[in-house]
């Protein structure tokens, strides 16, 4: 009776899964929106089985997802998929919000680059290359169009800002990857949580921002990346540049994030409303010095344990 009652569910989520899909590919714009619940049928069935169940639904959805689409959509379904089994897993163990986000952008970013070295090997199409060739091209095309107007030093300098900046974000495409898979899953949580609620699922509610703490080990990280950087000083466009770049802003990014939960306690300590709190943090994000001095606190809240110290 319970084997029969978890293949139907199988097969009602799988046939669930199976619209969504159909919809996120052959309607463009509403796909864009749908293509973030494509993840809640595998959570709703991994927070309710176990893995040998999880794995073999899993199985089913690669191949319903060829069968539905094509060979193409396969990377959309392995995504969301697997992202989607790992968070219902997480949930079934009792696992915080906090876990959850950073296993499922893990396991997301690892599809994304399984996803893009896979397409570069089977169809011999570097897209991130072309991509960054049509922006260069674009710009040589729109500096010939600023010549015919007058060769302006302003207008040479703007162009020269434009390919450095070009080249920067190029440097920092892992970083931008990082980024992207956090903000995916944050958001898939998001869309998906209040729906698996109603199918009985209990989720552990996020922790007060003033409550989250992150790794004391992510500051030695970082300074170890900055002192890396100082006597390296490694050559632009090589691998090692590259590297250390991309791990310090990912780092620094980490003690923005602990200096705003920081911020947060200390207002809270001091018996201020948390609107001033979110009014900092907003003016933070528009004048970009702030956000330095918002990393400094993060970085002396992990060194100097300022909160048990408060």
């Amino acid at each position: 009776m319970k084997n029969t009652k978890k293949l139907t569910e199988g097969a009602i989520l799988l046939a669930v899964f199976a619209v969504l899909l159909l919809i996120t590919i052959y309607v463009p714009v509403i796909g864009m929106v749908v293509n973030l619940f494509l993840a809640i049928p595998f959570i709703i069935f991994a927070a309710k089985n176990d893995g040998k169940s999880i794995v073999v639904f899993m199985i089913a959805s690669l191949f319903l997802s060829v069968i539905v689409g094509s060979i193409l959509s396969l990377p959309l379904g392995l995504a969301y998929g697997t992202t989607g089994a790992v968070i219902g897993y997480l949930i079934q163990l009792k696992k915080g919000r906090i876990s959850i986000l950073i296993v499922g952008s893990l396991v997301f970013l690892i599809n994304i680059i399984i996803i893009y070295a896979a397409s570069t090997v089977i169809f011999n199409v570097n897209m991130i290359d072309e991509m960054f060739v049509t922006m260069n091209e674009s710009i040589k095309t729109s500096a010939e169009l600023l010549k015919n107007f007058g060769n302006s030093e302003e207008t040479e300098k703007a162009i020269e800002q434009m390919v450095k900046g070009i080249a920067l974000l190029e440097t920092l495409l892992p970083t931008l990857i990082v980024m992207a898979s956090i903000s995916v899953v944050f958001v898939i949580q998001l869309v998906s949580f209040p729906i698996i609620k109603r199918f009985g699922i209990e989720v552990k509610k996020w922790n007060s921002v003033k409550e989250i703490t992150l790794p004391k080990s992510l500051l030695w990280y970082y300074l170890i990346t900055l002192l890396l950087s100082m006597f390296l000083n490694p050559e632009e466009g090589t691998y090692v540049y590259t590297a250390l770049l991309n791990l310090t802003y990912i780092l620094q990014f980490f003690m923005i994030v602990q200096g705003y939960t920081f911020m947060f306690y200390f207002f809270s300590k001091k018996g201020m409303s948390r609107a001033v709190s979110i009014t900092i943090a907003i003016v933070s994000f528009l004048i970009p010095i702030f956000l330095y001095i918002i990393a400094i606190l993060g970085i002396i809240d992990l060194g100097f344990d300022l909160r048990n110290k408060l």
